[in-house]
Parts: structure tokens; C-alpha cells; sequence
């Protein structure tokens, strides 16, 4: 009995140093675990801060009201007005058309389609086309829209390239957003009499707006900072004065027409570093480069914004 205890004793005191060293080593598992993500946000913020303090300085002095709001000169510094419209215009076309078949191409995805062969095909297309060099997809747009449609360098012609470049990665992020709400809820409101239609729009989408606007402003950055696409479908070169008040968009000279040459902020940048011109190039190019960099940042910001509004508004939280 005694031997018995004594082993028992021993036995049941060894349980607890076990434990007590899967403890501790949990503990430091978890704690080294959190200094390498802290570690790894820290650095994304040191680079994102380092890119946008560099172009700051470097476009002191340069960037100013006249600056954004003059065209551009090859006397003087000018500005950069035509080819910032440009970029909106393209941004605002492109996102048009790939958000809406994006969003309803996932939905389709996420609360139609099966897993099968086909879904399997597609989205296997999906992730094929995202990798593929944006060049080859200008090449595409120039051999389609430019010469085989005898569109020419149009805007047109630049947001559908990059339509066909975009949408797969909106489609899929929009899936994975709303694969991302629980099953719970839309049991919960089928089980009220909703119709699967009226469960998508009104629970699905709304829970799964977050996800959806992160699609978007990956999607809108892609766009937004694109050059090689547009070098070989909107064309490249100085746009002229345009005259906001021709409301035309039959008119290839006005600036709403999307039957007209449009060179973006990027191409334009591209544009000037590639000739090497002009007294005040490098100027242009560090003042570009800033307004193109805080565009995209205002754009991230409301975006974001706008999607915390959408999502307390639409599922009242």
C-alpha cells in the first residue's frame, strides 16, 4: 500500500511539471508570435511612411494649387490638370462597369454555383488572369479595341483592357467576402419567409459590405496606378486645354467623351521620364508622383469611410 501510494504520489507530481512546461512554452509561443506580427506591421507602416515622406520632400515647393489645376507647359513648370482628369475619368469608367459584374459575379459564385468542375474552372481563370503581366493584357486591348474594333487610343478602349485585368480579382474578393457571412444568417432569414433573392440583398450583402469595399479599393488601387495597360490603349502624350463646359460625350474633343486619347497621371509620368525633356521635368515627375500617391490614399480613406456608413446603415448597428 505504501509502495502503491508513493508511486501514485510520484506519478500525479509529475502532471503538473508537464503542464506547467506546455505552459510556458505556450506563453512563449504566443509571445513570440505577436512581436513578429507587430514586427511586420511596424515595417509595412516604415515603408509606406518612408515612400510617402520621400516624394513629400521631394515635391516641396513644387506641388500647389496652379500646379494641380494648370496644363501642362513646355516652357515652364505648368501643370497637371488634363492628365489628373485623366485618372479620375478612367478610375470612374473602369470601376463602372467591373464592380457591378464583379459583385454579381460573386454572388453567383458564393450563393449559386456549385462545386464542380466548371466553378472549379473558373476561378481557377480567375486566379490564371490576375497573374498575368499587365503588358500582355495591354497587348491584348491594342490587337482588340485599337485595331481590330478601329477604335483607336480611346478611353474606352483603356478601361475595357482594364476591365479584363481587374474583374477576375474583384470577383473572387467579392466570393470571399460573402463566403465569408455565416450560414446562420441566412437560415435565420429563410426561415422568416424571406426569398433566397431577399436574403442575398438584404442580409448577405450588408453583413458582407467590409469585405466588398476592401475588394473595391484593391481593385480601384490596381486601376488607379496602371500605366503599361494604357500605354497601349488610351495612348500616351501631353493632352490639350479641355473645355468642361462641352458635355458632348459624342464629341471626341470633350474631356467627358470616352471616344478620346487619355493619358493618366502614371503614363504621363512614364511619358516624361522616358524622353527626358524639359527644363522642369523632374519637377513634374516628383509632383505627379505625390499627387498619384495621396489620391490613392484620399481614395483608401473614403472608401473605407463610406463602407463603415454603408454597413451601420444597411444592417442597423
Amino acid at each position: 500500500m505504501t509502495a502503491n501510494a508513493g508511486s501514485i504520489g510520484r506519478s500525479s507530481g509529475a502532471k503538473p511539471s508537464l503542464k506547467g512546461k506546455a505552459s510556458r512554452g505556450s506563453i512563449l509561443a504566443d509571445r513570440a508570435a505577436t512581436v513578429v506580427l507587430w514586427g511586420t506591421g511596424a515595417l509595412v507602416l516604415l515603408i509606406l511612411g518612408s515612400i510617402i515622406l520621400h516624394f513629400a520632400m521631394a515635391a516641396w515647393g513644387v506641388v500647389s494649387l496652379s500646379f494641380i489645376l494648370d496644363n501642362p507647359s513646355q516652357t515652364t513648370l505648368g501643370g497637371i490638370m488634363p492628365v489628373l482628369w485623366n485618372s479620375i475619368y478612367m478610375l470612374a469608367l473602369t470601376m463602372l462597369i467591373a464592380v457591378p459584374v464583379g459583385l454579381l459575379g460573386g454572388i453567383y459564385m458564393a450563393e449559386y454555383a456549385g462545386d464542380n468542375i466548371v466553378t472549379g474552372a473558373i476561378r481557377f481563370a480567375e486566379e490564371s488572369i490576375s497573374s498575368v503581366p499587365s503588358i500582355v493584357v495591354g497587348l491584348f486591348g491594342l490587337i482588340l479595341f485599337v485595331d481590330d474594333f478601329h477604335w483607336g487610343f480611346t478611353a474606352l478602349a483603356g478601361a475595357l483592357a482594364l476591365t479584363f485585368f481587374n474583374l477576375p480579382l474583384m470577383t473572387r474578393l467579392s466570393e470571399q467576402a460573402l463566403r465569408a457571412v455565416p450560414q446562420d444568417e441566412r437560415s435565420a432569414s429563410l426561415a422568416l419567409g424571406a426569398t433566397k433573392w431577399q436574403t442575398i440583398r438584404h442580409v448577405v450583402v450588408p453583413l458582407a459590405i467590409p469585405g466588398l469595399i476592401t475588394g473595391v479599393i484593391l481593385t480601384a488601387g490596381r486601376v488607379f496606378g496602371e500605366a503599361a495597360v494604357l500605354l497601349f490603349t488610351a495612348g500616351i502624350g501631353t493632352p490639350p486645354h479641355y473645355n468642361f463646359m462641352n458635355l458632348d460625350i459624342t464629341n471626341p474633343t470633350s474631356p467627358w467623351s470616352p471616344f478620346r486619347p487619355a493619358t493618366t497621371l502614371s503614363v504621363y509620368i512614364y511619358k516624361l521620364n522616358s524622353e527626358g525633356l524639359g527644363a522642369f521635368k523632374n519637377q513634374i515627375v516628383d509632383g505627379s508622383a505625390a499627387i498619384l500617391i495621396s489620391m490613392v490614399l484620399i481614395f483608401n480613406l473614403g472608401a473605407r469611410f463610406v463602407g463603415r456608413v454603408l454597413s451601420r446603415k444597411l444592417t442597423a448597428s
